[in-house]
């Protein structure tokens, strides 16, 4: 029950904050929503293991802890390439958008492109100079690529909370009986 409350509350946290997530906002507009997310992910990830590890065998306790822990850092590791992915190519595909409505140079809409990107949006501010126009494009660009990525892993999260309906479904084996 708690992993599925855990994973519940993850759900809230990554929709509220793509659902909320401003360039005027801030961190303001999404901190009560990474709250509920760590509250979240402290429930749901503290009792995964135990979870996981109640059906196997005490002789095999070394190789299913092993096994776990390898398949959630797998799992780490796709969902941070999966979600930097989306976050990058959706920023890149709103900046060109928003950039052809400011009728820049292709060059220098190329170059903005690329720094807002390759420096995961820390050439933001320094893009004032540009312009103010250019520099809230940029800035409404990331926070179109974040939402993105926040509505993916509300996709992942969503599969990841239908499935806690199965954890711990089988019945208990009496004494003497074998596991099925």
């Amino acid at each position: 029950m708690a992993v599925r409350i855990g994973v519940g509350l993850e759900l809230i946290g990554v929709a509220g904050i793509a659902l909320n997530a401003t360039i005027d906002g801030g961190w303001v507009s999404i901190a009560g929503f990474l709250f509920v997310y760590g509250i979240g992910i402290g429930l749901a990830t503290a009792q995964l293991t135990g979870v996981i590890m109640v059906d196997v065998p005490m002789d095999k306790s070394g190789q299913g802890s092993g096994s776990q822990s390898t398949v959630r850092q797998i799992g780490s590791a796709l969902g941070i390439a999966v979600l930097g992915t989306v976050l990058f190519t959706s920023t890149q595909a709103s900046l060109e958008n928003r950039l052809s409505d400011l009728q820049l140079e292709s060059s220098q809409q190329v170059m903005i492109v690329d720094a807002v990107v390759e420096s995961a949006g820390a050439a933001i501010p320094e893009l004032g100079a540009l312009g103010a126009d250019v520099q809230l494009a940029a800035g409404e660009a990331f926070t179109d690529g974040a939402k993105s990525a926040a509505w993916i892993a509300g996709g992942f999260l969503l599969i990841g909370f239908a499935s806690t309906f199965n954890l711990g479904s089988r019945k208990p084996a009496k004494a003497g009986q074998k596991k099925k």
